[in-house]
């Protein structure tokens, strides 16, 4: 009856059903308890072990039998005080060992890769992209075409850019000035314009590099590298300054 609530106490489920099933049958032998908790008869004496560990169980001899019963109620407090003591311990060694790990943050690899599929799952990649981003904070992208199926989704796309108050760096084809995707995004975005083929459409913020694969289903790969970003914004840089506003 009491299960939930015992569990936030610090209990196991089982624990929680043991511990109240010898609060109701009083001194037991394990029959009863495992019949009156619901718990597997292979299971009990570990559960109770752990249960007399904790100080809210205990047990007596008799004719050479045990007979295990639960402690007053009162004692959760005492156990519960027990685990308040251990946790401040673990916090106080946490903060004296922080330091020392902190050193050793930048040798932790900071790279993941994730693929997205269709409109929905771009648009998830690009909440992802841009979390924590800040207002007016400035993006790059690089986009060699704009097709009907880009233009749907960015114009949706470029409300959630609005939204969030960034700001973008873009390089297109020449061929794509003045198309209508341009002139929704000019707002958000200062383009620049080249006239020599360009690779791919990528995005780059902060650590992240976003690849994005159009067809009628489109796709898009997620990098966290800020050696491959650093490597794409250097890219991004050169072709900005031969680019035409």
């Amino acid at each position: 009856m009491y299960e939930k609530e015992l569990r936030q106490l610090g209990l196991t489920s089982g624990e929680a059903r043991v511990y109240e099933a010898l609060l109701r049958t009083g001194p037991s032998t394990v029959g009863p308890v495992v019949k009156r908790a619901g718990v597997a008869y292979s299971n009990i004496y570990e559960i109770l072990n752990r249960l007399i560990q904790k100080g809210v169980v205990s047990f007596v001899i008799k004719e050479k039998t045990r007979y295990f019963q639960a402690v007053e109620p009162i004692r959760l407090k005492d156990y519960l005080d027990a685990q308040e003591l251990k946790l401040n311990e673990n916090k106080s060694l946490f903060l004296t060992l922080l330091p020392v790990l902190e050193r050793f943050k930048s040798n932790l690899a900071q790279e993941e890769a994730r693929i997205f599929v269709g409109a929905s799952g771009l648009m998830t990649a690009y909440q992802l992209f841009f979390k924590g981003a800040l207002k007016n904070e400035r993006a790059y992208f690089i986009d060699p075409d704009y097709t009907r199926t880009k233009y749907e989704f960015f114009v949706k796309a470029n409300r959630y850019f609005r939204k969030i108050g960034l700001r973008w760096n873009g390089i297109v084809m020449e061929s794509c000035r003045n198309t209508y995707l341009v002139e929704d995004g000019k707002d958000i975005i200062r383009y620049r314009y080249v006239s020599f083929p360009l690779p791919a459409s990528l995005n780059i913020f902060r650590d992240k590099l976003f690849i994005l694969m159009w067809s009628d289903k489109p796709k898009g790969v997620l990098i966290q590298s800020k050696e491959t970003a650093e490597h794409f914004q250097r890219y991004f840089d050169a072709v900005w300054k031969m680019a035409k506003p």
